[in-house]
Parts: C-alpha cells; structure tokens; sequence
C-alpha cells in the first residue's frame, strides 16, 4: 500500500486579486491524544531502533517543512516561495520538540490551511481563463517536471506558470483528439474534482503524510501507517485477493502503478507495466471516470471490484515519450493466484552457429518473486515455495537434457530472504550466502548448510533494474562465487535493506486501552551485505555482461530515491570461489559485444534507447500545436518503424517448449484494439508466456552457450572444473 497523502497565524494570502479566509465551513483538525502518543512514540522508535537513526539529528526535522510542503504540492505549483520561507521560519525550528516531546503535529494542519487556500485560490482563477481563448502559436515552452524546481516567487510569477501549465494540459488533450472546448471541458472537470477530493481530506491522513514525511528522514523505505492504511496493508499481505494485482500510489495528483503483483491478472495480460499512469477508470459499458486528482482510497475502491467483472483503464503508458499518449486497456478481476506467480521453466532450442550445427537445448527458469506460501506450524508439502519449485523445475529440465540453465530474475523485486538463500543454495555446495548487519553493528552470516547442489552445470542470471532485495542477494552470491555469468541492465535496482513493520499498540501498552484504533510503522532495521562484503544497497549487482536498456534511463532506482542509505562494505566472508576469471569474461564479453555491433536485433534496441534517451532529456515541452503535431506525427512514424521491425526480428525468436507448475497460467485476456492504438507500445506484443523479440533473453542464452563452449576447451580453464559450473571456483 502507497500512503497518500492552529490555523497559521496570518492571514491566507490568496492568488491573483482574490483573498480567501478560513471559513466556517471549512474542516479544522486537532492532534487527539491518541495521535499525539503515537507521534511521540513514533520519534522514538526511529530515534532508538532506526538503522541510521545515528545520522539523523533533531535539527534535520526542520526539513520536514519543505518536504510536507512538497508532498502536498509535488509539482511546486500551488504553494509559493514566500510561504516556504514563512513555515521555515516559524514552525522549522520546533518541529522535533513538538512531535517528540509534545505529540503535536499541528504543523501540518497550519500548512495544509494555506495548500488549500492557495488551491482554491488557483482553481476559481482557472475557471476564469478557461473562459478565454488560447494562442496556440507562440514559442514558450512548459517544464514538464517541475518536482525539483522552484515555487513561484510571488503570485505574478505563479500567474504566468499557471497560464503555461494550462496551455500544456490542453494540448495534451487536443493532441488527443479533441477539439479546443471539449480539452476545456476535461479540465475544467479535472479541477473541479480536485476541488471536491481536497474537501473531502480529513486529520488521518494529513497525519499519516506528516508522519511518513518524519519517517522518510531516515531512508525512503519508512513510513507511517494510519489505522485505516494498516488494515489495507494487512489484506495485501495475504495470499489471495481479488483485485488486478497491483501494487498503485499518487504521483501528483496522478495514480501510477509502483508494481506489478506476479501472478496476477495485470501480470498475466502484459498491458500495464510498473510506471504506468492510470487516468480514467470504467465498468464493463459505463462511461469512463477521471481519476485525476481523486484520492487514492477511492480510486482504489473503483479499481477493486467483483471476481470475473471487467474494468477498463484509461493509461498513459510509462515508456511514451509523448505524454499525450493514452493507452486503452480492460482486465477482468480475479483472485491472484500464487500458482499464477510460481515459477515457470522453458526449453530454448538455440540453434547452431552454422546450419549443420546441432541446436543447442537451453534451460529458462523465471522467477517472479521470493515467494513462501507455508504459514508457521503448517505441516502441507503441497505448500509451494520458491526454491522448492525451482528445485522441481531444475529436474525437468535436465530430464529434457538441458545443456545450460538461464535463471531471469527479471522485474523481480523479492520476497522471503530465507527463500533466496534456499534457492542460491540450490547451484552451490555450501557456504555463505548472504551477511545482515543491523544498527548495532551485530553482523549475522546466513548460507546454504546442506552440502547438496540440484545442479551443477552451466548458469546464467539475468537482472533488469527491477530485480531488487532478494533477487540482488542472489545474482551477487552467484557472480561472488563466479558460479553463474551475469547479465542485465547496467545496475540492479539497488535496494539492500530490511524493513520491519510494528504495530503501535506493540510499543505501548497504553494504546490497548485507546477508544480509537492505532497505526503502524514501518522501518529499516538492517542491511544486507553479500559474501563478497560489499552491499547491495543503492549500486546494486552490476552484471558481468550489460545491454543496452531503456530502463538505465528511467528514475527507477535506488539512488533516485531522496535520502536512500550509502553503500559501503564490511569484511569479506570466508568462501569457496571467486568472481568470474577475466580469462573466462573476456572473450564472452567480446563475443557478445560483436553481436550487439552485427545483429539487428541490436540496433533496433539501441535506436528504441535513443530514441527515448532524447526524450528524456527534452525538459522543455513546446506550448505550439503545430510544433507539438510535427513531434506527435514523427513519433508515431517512429513507433511504427520500430513496431514492423520488432515483428520481423520476432520471426527469429527461438522455439520453445514452456514448463509449469500447477498447470498453464489462464489465457490472457487483451483490450479490443481501438484504432488510435494500432502504433502505441511496440513492447506489449506476446508469443504465449515469453514476449517476443525478447533481445536480452536472446542475448543471455547466446552467452550462456558462449560459455558451454569455452567449458569445452580445458585450455579455457581456471580451476579443474569448467567455467560457470559448480566448484569451478570461478
């Protein structure tokens, strides 16, 4: 679950001419003592139990002011610069006294008053200039993410990048196909939404946003769970929910899928990808809603909905460089199942490098996540788990003669730790896995005891800048032990820490006689630290073999995140092996490197990076409709281009023969093409449970038969076992 979100001792300054005061009826919020208790109890918590309570001092609190300021106002539109400097001023100082000491957390109302002020200030001057006419031929430009920008110096320079920001969400409406008044029509509507959900935020969850604010101090991975988003929490932690199967936040007033639950009905249809935002939502023959601006409860509630039912997504898909792209997408809710989510296998026949050459038989197992679905004291072998379904899959595949296994730990942000040392342990003998430190400095060396090996030959992994938490213990252990070449992204995602989560009436017994119910906090206890010693946290694994990627661009990582813990490293573990020989890497680099110089597949991916690298990096979006048409019009030439090409590479796609557990995942259902979608998402295409023209699996199955070749070769030897095999001591 993704959190949400005294009057001020001067008078609210409203925008342009109008001044608005607090009225009567306008909500007023107070800390109740329960509240109060938990803020306090909170502070002390992070103070005396947070891994890097150390590096947070009372003073730092007074960077709770900006940072509340931007939670409520992401894009540093409402808010002005003049109100930053008044709340550093007189609230700043106090913040840590008063929630500490005082359990007060009235800070956050005095800011919230004048947010909303300032919003219903902003929106009645909207209205105003809707009424107007629009030049669409001048040359000014908009910033189309302001995040890191500046508030407005005074409410003249808040007027000016007002008038830009609504020639910008125009076009993007009438590049949308809409006429000039129907664009006005959308946000008009869109404004008066947000004018409705603004009203209808209460204490909870201003206080909730105030507190994760204060917990995000620490790490971007804590926070604070009201009563209500605790109760949230608790039902996705259970097995099975009926639902689409993701996991959805707020980014500006916008809901964006943060990830994709496996399994899933999201998961399986391929549609919605993590990034994804989500505009408008529609039952099966009902007009579309907007969410836009909706709170994230309720979109959730109309997201939500009866087994077998069929909601419809408006989308404005993460990888369009042009943000005026929609994306139309139905999924029928289901219960996600974890036989969905379990492991899968495949046999690739590779084929040879010369026509007379015999193909090659390699192993796929993907993994979607860390999975566990044994509860404490349950005695049900028929319970699935991680590495017992690999350990299965492992089997079948070498009773089909498999010559090389390729693990994908794509889009794989973990799980169970126990199982990721369990299913390292599965490709080497003993040792250890992976060492955790917590904020005492007490290190804990955890690995595979039972000396078995489910096998031994030749391994790749394959990583993307999703693969996080326990798919990076994995991939690192392998790559320390050199017992696997690793292949992906630039970076895994970086995440290498521990989360706890306690319930506040476990802090206080007073709270067990509280009339009202209490949150929870959720903090970093630990971080993890591979064999090697060094820590996975904000570098990530980087692989042995990278590949150009669209996603070394996107801000998906670790080190994107504000205040994200530093790497460092502690002392190594004693282990049997060793990265990779530069005798063994060397020439697969060179091999694969050839390839990505000679292949098309190659060059059609590279130009797909370039391609939205350069828009990635156009800050500026034109406010000209002709311009902006030229753009639109270019990239859908683009988009196409790369779709005919992608058809014809898939032509090549290695045959397959797909493996599973519990049966076939259902057959996925897909949105009825519509014709504004014929050029849109040239990755969304599938051949059965593998994507087609999946270059980096193509690649990764290429290096792992590189490096069977070289296993051939004794010469190519480093130790008396050949390279990428078990004991081969890298």
């Amino acid at each position: 679950m993704i959190c949400i979100l005294r009057p001020f001792a001067a008078a609210f300054v409203a925008l342009a001419a109008c001044t608005l005061v607090l009225g009567a009826d306008r909500k007023q919020f107070s800390t109740s003592t329960t509240l109060g208790n938990e803020a306090t109890a909170l502070t002390k918590l992070l103070d005396e139990l947070h891994y890097n309570h150390d590096a947070v001092k009372s003073a730092d609190y007074a960077s709770v002011v900006p940072d509340f300021m931007s939670d409520l106002d992401g894009q540093r539109l409402f808010f002005l610069a003049t109100d930053r400097a008044k709340f550093s001023a007189e609230l700043g100082k106090n913040i840590y006294y008063n929630v500490a000491f005082l359990g007060n957390i009235n800070a956050a109302y005095d800011i919230f008053y004048v947010y909303q002020s300032r919003v219903e200030a902003r929106i009645a001057w909207i209205f105003e200039q809707l009424k107007q006419d629009f030049d669409f031929t001048a040359g000014d430009t908009y910033r189309r993410d302001r995040k890191d920008a500046e508030w407005p110096a005074d409410p003249a320079a808040a007027d000016d990048l007002w008038k830009r920001r609504l020639k910008f969400e125009l076009l993007e409406e009438i590049l949308n196909k809409k006429t000039v008044d129907e664009a006005k029509t959308v946000v008009r509507k869109r404004y008066e939404r947000m004018l409705k959900n603004l009203g209808e935020i209460d204490g909870p969850e201003l206080a909730e946003l105030f507190l994760t604010t204060i917990a995000k101090l620490y790490d971007p991975h804590s926070s604070y769970f009201s009563a209500s988003t605790y109760e949230d929490f608790g039902i996705q932690m259970k097995l099975k929910l009926v639902g689409i199967g993701a996991v959805l936040g707020l980014d500006e007033d916008t809901c964006v899928v943060k990830e994709i639950v496996p399994g899933g009905p999201a998961d399986l249809e391929r549609q919605l990808k993590p990034n994804d935002r989500i505009l408008a939502v529609a039952e099966k023959g009902q007009e579309p809603v907007e969410i836009v601006g909706m709170k994230l409860r309720k979109i959730v509630e109309k997201i939500r909905g009866r087994k077998g039912s069929e909601v419809h997504l408006t989308v404005q898909p993460a990888d369009a460089a042009d943000s005026s792209v929609r994306k139309q997408i139905v999924i029928v809710r289901d219960t996600v199942k974890l036989n969905s989510a379990r492991a899968r296998a495949a046999v690739f026949d590779l084929p040879g490098a010369t026509p007379e050459a015999p193909v090659r038989k390699l192993g796929v197992i993907t993994l979607p996540t860390f999975y566990n679905e044994s509860e404490e004291g349950d005695t049900d072998s028929d319970r699935s788990s991680a590495s017992g379904d690999v350990a299965k899959l492992i089997e079948q595949l070498k009773a089909q003669g498999v010559q090389g296994i390729t693990l994908d730990l794509r889009r794989n942000g973990g799980g169970f730790l126990k199982e990721a040392i369990d299913l390292a342990g599965l490709f080497i003998a003993k040792g250890p896995v992976v060492q955790v430190k917590n904020f005492a400095g007490e290190l804990n060396v955890d690995g595979d005891k039972d000396g078995k090996i489910a096998y031994s030959g030749p391994l790749a992994v394959l990583v993307d800048r999703f693969s996080a938490s326990a798919s990076e213990i994995v991939a690192g252990a392998l790559q320390n032990y050199g017992r696997a070449v690793v292949v992906g992204d630039s970076s895994t995602h970086g995440k290498g820490t521990v989360q706890q989560v306690v319930e506040m009436r476990q802090i206080n017994r007073s709270f067990a006689f509280s009339p009202q119910k209490t949150g929870a906090v959720k903090f970093t206890i630990q971080k993890y630290y591979l064999p090697s010693g060094a820590s996975t946290q904000l570098k990530g694994v980087v692989p042995d073999i990278t590949l150009p990627s669209i996603e070394d661009y996107l801000p998906i990582g670790e080190g994107d995140l504000p205040r994200a813990l530093v790497w460092d490293s502690i002392a190594t573990s004693k282990f049997d092996g060793s990265p990779l020989d530069q005798k063994i890497l060397s020439p697969l680099k060179a091999a694969s490197l050839a390839r990505q110089e000679k292949l098309e597949e190659f060059s059609y991916l590279r130009k797909n990076v370039d391609w939205f690298k350069q828009r990635q990096e156009q800050k500026l979006v034109s406010l000209n409709l002709e311009e902006r048409q030229r753009q639109k019009a270019n990239d859908d030439a683009f988009r196409k281009e790369m779709k005919a090409e992608k058809e014809l590479i898939a032509k090549s796609d290695f045959p397959f023969t797909p493996f599973y557990l519990g049966g076939p995942p259902p057959k996925k259902i897909k949105a009825p093409k519509k014709e504004e979608d014929e050029d849109d998402d040239f990755d969304a295409d599938e051949n059965e449970t593998y994507l087609k023209a999946d270059v980096h699996l193509r690649e990764a199955l290429r290096i792992l038969s590189d490096a069977i070749d070289l296993g051939g070769n004794r010469d190519m030897w480093v130790s008396n076992h050949a390279p990428i095999t078990a004991r081969s001591g890298g």
